[in-house]
């Protein structure tokens, strides 16, 4: 990444008022790097951005943010990367809109990794975050990095179900990446800073504000190779997510559900649109066919014993039946039930009434 007087200038630009991310490329376009673009004549900048915009690129307030964000990147786990850097996620490089920079605090080698971005209604029903939980975390069984948007409901849900597993999970923010938004997520927030990636476009101390939620909704969908809908109002931002997945060239799907169902009702027009309808894990993985690297697959392969182990670690501690079990993993009922009694017969699953099985504690 660059050094503090590269990335100085870099943090200068997108701190200066009336530049756009657009109006900072096409600088960078003209004059190479930033400091080229700061060393520049007023006449020579008035020329790609306006009077207004270059007399606004020295001012106290630019170069009292520049430090500020200077000595929070300087803090372990913390980074900002540029267009410039190495680590600039490559798909997202690709999109019609990057961003300038990125702030980033967690595990920053997330942002090379496959990922599926799961999005969904911020009040989702009970099913709908059950099915964003376990969803996630077979996906992050499978290598994928998940990637959402902190929000209440399948966000949040997501978040936790890959935080389960070895993908683990990026969250990308309407604000900066020292805010914490909705303040019921800033336990969840804390988690994902240390086994994930807390991820912005927007400068420290950013607020939450309604403009910023569709920007950071290309975001997400630009991170990944698909998206998945798990629940959606007709109404809802997670189409926005997904029109953008569409327009970016990526995989959507989306989890139908009751006719009945408001929530229901923006899956279904997504999949009348052409989206991918999803019953199971499998339905997304087998898209993402490169990036299939379930345990179940692996220990298949090697012919080694059926990975028991790897059914216990999608369960969760809440009461789940087989036909749920079988979404979650794409294995056969017989083969689900077969490792259900092993489990059981070892003392770590117990048998519930209604067909139910639980994890002991």
């Amino acid at each position: 990444m660059s050094d503090d007087r590269g990335l100085a200038g870099w943090i200068h630009l997108t701190h200066t008022p009336g530049l756009g991310t657009a109006a900072i490329r096409s600088l960078l376009g003209q004059f190479g790097l930033p400091e080229n673009i700061l060393s520049a004549s007023r006449a020579q900048l008035e020329r790609f951005v306006g009077p207004a915009a270059s007399a606004l690129l020295h001012t106290e307030k630019t170069r009292s943010a520049v430090e500020s964000a200077l000595h929070w990147a300087r803090q372990p786990g913390h980074a900002i990367v540029t267009l410039a850097d190495a680590e600039y996620p490559k798909l997202l490089l690709e999109t019609a809109d990057p961003p300038v920079l990125l702030y980033a605090a967690g595990r920053l080698e997330l942002l090379g990794r496959p990922s599926l971005a799961v999005v969904g209604s911020r009040n989702a029903t009970a099913q709908g975050v059950r099915n964003a939980e376990r969803f996630a975390q077979a996906f992050s069984s499978a290598g994928l990095t998940i990637v959402s948007g902190l929000a209440l409901g399948v966000d949040a849900a997501a978040h936790r179900g890959a935080l389960q597993a070895e993908g683990s999970t990026i969250a990308v923010l309407g604000t900066g990446t020292d805010v914490v938004y909705p303040r019921q997520n800033a336990e969840l927030a804390a988690r994902i800073a240390q086994a994930g990636l807390l991820l912005s476009e927007f400068g420290l101390g950013t607020p939450a504000a309604a403009h910023h939620f569709p920007r950071r909704n290309r975001l997400i969908s630009g991170l990944a190779q698909g998206c998945l809908v798990v629940e959606a109002a007709l109404a809802s931002g997670s189409l926005i997510t997904a029109r953008a997945a569409a327009e970016q060239g990526r995989d959507v799907f989306a989890i139908p559900g009751s006719i009945h169902s408001p929530l229901s009702k923006g899956c279904h027009a997504l999949i009348k649109q052409g989206a991918k309808l999803v019953e199971s894990a499998e339905d997304v993985l087998g898209e993402l066919g490169a990036f299939h690297r379930t345990a179940f697959a692996s220990t298949q392969a090697s012919g080694a014993e059926p990975p028991a182990d790897g059914l216990l670690a999608l369960m969760g501690f809440d009461p789940v039946d087989v036909d749920s079990l079988c979404s979650l993993t794409g294995l056969a009922a017989a083969r689900v039930s077969a490792d259900l009694l092993r489990l059981e017969l070892d003392g770590r699953v117990a048998a519930l009434p209604g067909g139910n099985y639980q994890r002991v504690k």
